[in-house]
């Protein structure tokens, strides 16, 4: 059984996944140390005897070109990072699966990330786009490059455009190439 690692404010138990008792959860989202990758329309399947519940969360990933949208994606469902950069054109879903254990009751969820990436100009070319991907939206992330600072004095702009009560949250990118920095630490903070 998990230990109640203090935490404040978490409902999860944060260091679940290095239980026994969590084994048999991540096992059906991984394969030999790797993460599964699932569809839109698929899940991990568990045991009759085993009930669980799964909490759906949709997360549109926003950003200027370049800055890190798709890498982070790939980052995130355990996929291998590209290489080159390309604009991703369309929108592109991925689903992340993660189980938790929560600390109160000691049930077990699934998270279901399902996230959404879509090229910056792609969206100013398709109108259509962006309602698609606010529409039931649960969160929201503004990516800024530390390499490129004209990404990092755009988030006001891209946080101004957003209203609603869905989270918002400023993540940075490229902070490993520090020796290309644009951004200072001091301005992130």
């Amino acid at each position: 059984m998990a230990q109640d690692a203090p935490s404040s404010g978490s409902i999860v138990v944060a260091d679940w996944h290095q239980y026994k008792d969590s084994k048999e959860y991540f096992s059906k989202i991984l394969h030999k140390k790797r993460r599964k990758n699932f569809g839109l329309l698929e899940s991990p399947v568990m045991p009759p005897h085993v009930a669980v519940d799964t909490v759906h969360y949709k997360i549109f990933i926003s950003g200027k070109s370049g800055v890190g949208k798709t890498a982070l994606t790939a980052r995130l469902a355990g996929l291998n990072i590209p290489n080159l950069h390309y604009e991703t054109t369309g929108i592109e879903t991925t689903v992340v699966y993660w189980p938790v254990k929560l600390r109160e009751n000691g049930r077990v969820l699934f998270f279901r990330l399902q996230l959404w990436d879509c090229g910056e100009n792609t969206l100013r070319r398709f109108d259509h786009l962006l309602p698609a991907c606010k529409e039931q939206m649960d969160a929201v992330l503004f990516l800024f490059s530390f390499t490129e600072r004209t990404s990092f004095d755009d988030l006001s702009n891209q946080i101004a455009k957003w209203t609603g009560t869905s989270v918002k949250l400023v993540v940075g990118t490229k902070f490993d190439l520090f020796m290309h920095c644009d951004v200072p630490e001091r301005d992130a903070s």
